[in-house]
């Protein structure tokens, strides 16, 4: 039974055609798309089973906290898949975000052994690595005995991977030689533009070509589309405020957020005259054409407005439009995608990136058997899966963006958003300096935003008091 199917899966597997060409067939041999995905799974199994020894921890069981999301979901919905393949039970806790972060800081600072893995931002392990609370992947990765050989570490975007190895030294670059490979990237996001298309067209408008093209884009659709606001941008009192829209414009224009001399002493460098060019216009950007209570605004709010069509287009994670041109949203079909280029002399976007992690817990149990966890949740296969089955979007690996059913599905259902990636991937990575005062730094810079927005402070003068206030905070911590 099924043996033409399998002939076909299997010519797939082995490279000699296109998944274009094997969906053909499946449907001609009239098979549907889940028992094929079925059957896809299963020789999957017994393809990576042949070349490795997945079966080496089975029997053994592993714990997992997972942050609410659809890439933890599209994990759930395949770890059948990974049980088949290892032999491994696997068991989970499930948190919404505004809660989880606080779960994962408890579990780990307490050395609590209860989980073996977990999910995170990069920007998060820059507090654990160097508390001792994760453990360094590299010697798992660079040892064939434990990582199946098609794993194949290259495959993942440069800039990504390596925006989440760090040395540990404040200040030092990420991805360098010595880098401790603090977790594995498993899927990011680049901070880009969504727009809604029948908007721009009413307003008769192009997509922003630069900042003050955004700022008179902004505005004239806020004018010429009744009942909407211009451009939709995070703007609580959180670091989440600072990484997204506005440090990707920022680091277009080749502002830091510190500055790093020869000795590793760290110092602020958000009122240098080219910072303070960019806060005005971005202060305008908001003044002009924001939510009226954007200080209020979160990831939640940015997207939800769009998603209602209250907002004509946000500067802000790529992957939150596209999740608001599906389901139920009242704008789901009518949204578009496009890379950004703040800077008007620059060349290309380079977008700052969150990046959703796996790390392991270096108070785990059985390192070993979450390792097996780690690479085939990061592993082509089930990328591939959570890609073209799920939603996966915005995958880590250059294999998963050259599949034809993957961009066929993109530029189906979400128009602009393959050219989008490939116009910004080179350039994305995260443009933060890595040290442990990130979160005080960034929460602290949102603030200042807030007070510039609001006009409780002129911008040179609030980007000067906030310089003063990090310098003294660098240099009571011993870093500065």
């Amino acid at each position: 039974m099924y043996d033409k199917e399998k002939d076909l899966i299997g010519a797939f597997m082995r490279g000699q055609m296109g998944r274009r060409d094997l969906l053909k067939g499946i449907a001609a041999a009239g098979m549907t798309t889940a028992a094929a995905g079925t059957l896809y799974n299963m020789m999957a199994t017994r393809a990576l089973a042949a070349d490795f020894d997945w079966k080496a921890h089975s029997g053994k069981s592993l714990k997992l906290l997972l942050n609410k999301h659809p890439y933890a979901d599209a994990m759930i919905a395949n770890l059948k898949a990974f049980k088949d393949l290892t032999g491994i039970e696997v068991t989970y806790d499930v948190f919404p975000e505004d809660v989880y972060f606080d779960k994962v800081t408890a579990a780990l600072s307490s050395g609590s052994s209860e989980y073996d893995a977990f999910m995170t931002g990069a920007y998060m392990t820059w507090t654990y690595g160097p508390a001792g609370w994760i453990t360094d992947l590299k010697e798992w990765i660079n040892d064939p005995t434990k990582t199946n050989p098609n794993y194949n570490w290259g495959d993942f975007v440069e800039g990504v991977k390596n925006s989440c190895a760090w040395n540990g030294q404040p200040g030092g670059a990420l991805g360098s030689e010595d880098a401790k490979q603090w977790c594995i990237p498993w899927a990011f996001e680049q901070n880009n533009i969504t727009y809604n298309r029948a908007m721009f067209d009413k307003a008769g408008v192009q997509i922003p070509k630069n900042l003050d093209d955004m700022i008179a884009v902004a505005a004239k659709l806020q004018k010429d589309v009744p009942g909407i606001y211009g451009i939709g941008l995070r703007g609580s009192r959180s670091w989440a405020t600072i990484h997204p829209g506005f440090l990707s414009g920022y680091a277009n224009f080749n502002e830091k957020d510190l500055n790093v001399d020869a000795d590793g002493k760290l110092s602020a460098a958000m009122n240098t005259a080219g910072s303070k060019a960019y806060h005005e216009k971005f202060v305008q950007l908001i003044q002009e054409s924001g939510p009226k209570d954007w200080s209020t605004y979160t990831w939640y709010q940015v997207g939800t407005d769009l998603g209602a069509g209250a907002s004509a287009m946000i500067y802000d994670a790529d992957c939150l439009g596209y999740f608001m041109n599906g389901g139920d949203n009242k704008m789901a079909g009518e949204l578009g995608y496009a890379a950004f280029v703040a800077n008007p002399e620059a060349t290309q976007s380079t977008p700052n990136i969150w990046i959703w992690s796996l790390a392991m817990s270096n108070f785990s149990k059985d390192k070993d058997a979450t390792w097996y966890f780690l690479q085939w949740a990061s592993g082509p296969e089930h990328a591939l899966f959570g890609a073209v089955e799920m939603d996966f979007v915005d995958p880590v690996r250059h294999s998963i963006w050259k599949d034809d059913a993957f961009r066929e599905k993109l530029n189906k259902k979400y128009p602009g958003y393959v050219e989008m990636f490939d116009a910004s991937a080179a350039g994305a990575s995260i443009k933060f300096t890595p040290q442990p005062l990130f979160f005080d730094v960034t929460t602290e810079w949102a603030a200042t935003l807030q007070r510039m927005v609001a006009k409780q402070v002129p911008v040179d003068e609030g980007l000067d008091q906030l310089a003063e206030s990090i310098n003294r905070q660098l240099k009571e911590a011993g870093l500065g």
